[in-house]
């Protein structure tokens, strides 16, 4: 099958700011889609995370279907962290999650662990091609999954905001 994964569009955020699960908007998901609909099979299964800047960009891509929405597809929780600052974060803090990244979970968030725990787990529900409106952590841990990737090459994968990602999985294959 194949698998189109894409970030959504910029966030409306004050830049430095730690946002996962922080339920931030996004800049022009109409133009970014304008773009990506030319890129996509015509009708296409979307899939969104519940996050404003995924969802609106999913809604322009699927404008006649239903946008199947799935918190599996979520950012990362990081959460005492969401809504502060990078730079106001204790540096021990960021040097615990730098040494672990796999385990680590900020105070009352999640792993790196849990976050792809659960997007594989819903890439474990697809049963046809999907385009998947998501965030560039769920990206990571799906790409370096289907790529065979050690954590410490996919924990560090870039994706731009609007990139789309063409995977071809195959049926049988541990997705």
């Amino acid at each position: 099958m194949q698998v189109f994964l894409i970030r959504h569009p910029s966030p409306v955020v004050e830049p430095g700011i730690c946002y996962g699960r922080l339920d931030v908007d996004c800049h022009a998901p109409e133009t970014v889609a304008q773009d990506l609909r030319q890129r996509l099979p015509a009708g296409i299964a979307v899939y969104s995370s519940p996050s404003r800047r995924a969802l609106r960009l999913a809604r322009e891509l699927s404008p006649q279907a239903p946008v199947r929405i799935d918190p599996r597809l979520s950012e990362i929780d990081f959460g005492a962290w969401e809504g502060r600052r990078w730079d106001a974060i204790g540096r021990e803090e960021i040097d615990a999650w730098a040494a672990d990244v796999l385990s680590f979970a900020p105070p009352g968030g999640e792993s790196v662990a849990a976050l792809q725990a659960r997007a594989l787990d819903f890439a474990a529900s697809l049963a046809g091609d999907a385009a998947i409106v998501t965030h560039a952590g769920v990206m990571r841990a799906l790409v370096g999954h289907w790529r065979c990737l050690p954590v410490r090459e996919w924990s560090r994968l870039e994706f731009a905001f609007g990139e789309l990602v063409r995977l071809d999985v195959h049926q049988g294959a541990a997705p």
